[in-house]
């Protein structure tokens, strides 16, 4: 890790993702976990949290502001989609996180240390 930084490789979500809908994240993660006590396929859920990121994206964005031309329509278009998808991804990767954290246990069960 420390390699990493000094390379200067390790990225920055709050680059890239805005303040305001960095709430998105946990939410989106309840939104998981509440469908995958559903009947719906686990498969299905990254893609249905990308949806819901990017219609709640799109739902705060035009809230603050009123697209009124077209080239404002795209950029809020534009904006919606990948703050949706980097939401959701970042809550699907905090899911995984969760996993293999409580999974450790198990995986070194039987392994010696070296």
């Amino acid at each position: 890790m420390k390699k990493a930084l000094e390379k200067g490789i390790v990225m920055d979500l709050s680059n890239y993702l805005s303040a305001e809908l960095s709430i998105l994240i946990p939410v989106l993660y309840a939104i998981g976990i509440f469908i995958k006590f559903s009947s719906i396929k686990d498969w299905k859920i990254p893609f249905i949290l990308g949806v819901a990121g990017i219609v709640l994206s799109f739902a705060y964005l035009i809230s603050k502001q009123w697209p009124a031309n077209g080239e404002q329509w795209f950029g809020l278009v534009f904006s919606s989609i990948t703050q949706g998808i980097l939401a959701a991804a970042s809550s699907v990767y905090a899911n995984n996180l969760y996993k293999q954290y409580t999974k450790r246990n198990e995986n070194s069960e039987g392994k010696t240390e070296e």
